[in-house]
């Protein structure tokens, strides 16, 4: 489907969040998804693929998850000095201000006349799939996509201490997990830690390993891998419609 996009601005907290939304031209009503970045905001690699999900029948919001500390409209470099000043950025946010995000943008996916009603999942990369897993956590979410999330499994996601962990067991959505097998941010501790709480919480979820490193979805970086990505793209786009009860892609 072709796409187009805009820019909305919702007040957190007394701070301007922007939302980078990319919906189908056609006119509709489609699933609307939370799309949450990695530490670097919202640059090209994660706009394209977030225009990309958008392209499959989605209504599409990527908020910029550190509103209260960067100008509107920053992106963050992936190198030495951007990984400091995103890292720096994250351990200054509350958990709570990053609930408080998440539960303004699903209340305004829900009022957007462009999303199906009852029809809400999220997606995120690295604290970004953190994020959606906790997002996750609200009932209105039917699916979540967590890639290569990190912190989960610690506790580590901003100023305080995140308790997503201890939580899980009230995810009623569904969930996908994808993870690098030579990622050290979530190392194989981490990542079992994660499945074997879901498993005890009962939660209907789906696990993939690719033999990759971490955020290897990003095409602009060292750890790029194409192939990886293409099929953990599928899988991701299966398991959306899949779990929204929408046509399934065109291999």
């Amino acid at each position: 489907m072709q796409i187009k996009r805009r820019e909305v601005g919702l007040t957190v907290d007394d701070s301007l969040m922007r939302l980078y939304v990319v919906e189908p031209v056609v006119p509709g009503q489609y699933p609307g998804i939370l799309f949450y970045s990695d530490i670097y905001q919202l640059g090209g690699p994660i706009l394209r693929l977030a225009d990309r999900l958008a392209g499959y029948g989605y209504v599409v919001a990527a908020p910029e998850i550190f509103h209260r500390l960067e100008p509107i409209g920053s992106v963050i470099e992936p190198n030495d000095l951007g990984r400091l000043r995103g890292n720096d950025a994250a351990s200054r946010t509350e958990v709570a201000q990053y609930d408080a995000d998440a539960i303004a943008a699903l209340q305004w996916l829900q009022t957007s006349d462009a999303v199906a009603p009852g029809q809400l999942g999220t997606v995120g990369f690295c604290i970004g799939g953190h994020l959606a897993c906790r997002a996750a956590l609200r009932p209105v979410v039917k699916a979540a996509v967590c890639c290569y999330p990190t912190g989960i499994h610690s506790g580590k996601l901003g100023k305080d201490r995140a308790n997503t962990l201890e939580h899980l067991s009230e995810i009623t959505a569904r969930l996908l997990l994808i993870f690098g097998d030579q990622d050290p941010h979530v190392p194989t501790e981490g990542r079992d830690t994660i499945l074997g709480a879901l498993t005890t919480a009962g939660v209907d979820h789906k696990t993939l390993i690719y033999p990759t490193n971490h955020t290897f979805m990003r095409d602009d970086g060292y750890r790029y891998d194409p192939s990886a990505t293409d099929a953990a793209w599928g899988e991701v786009v299966t398991f959306l419609a899949h779990s929204f009860g929408t046509a399934a892609p065109h291999s």
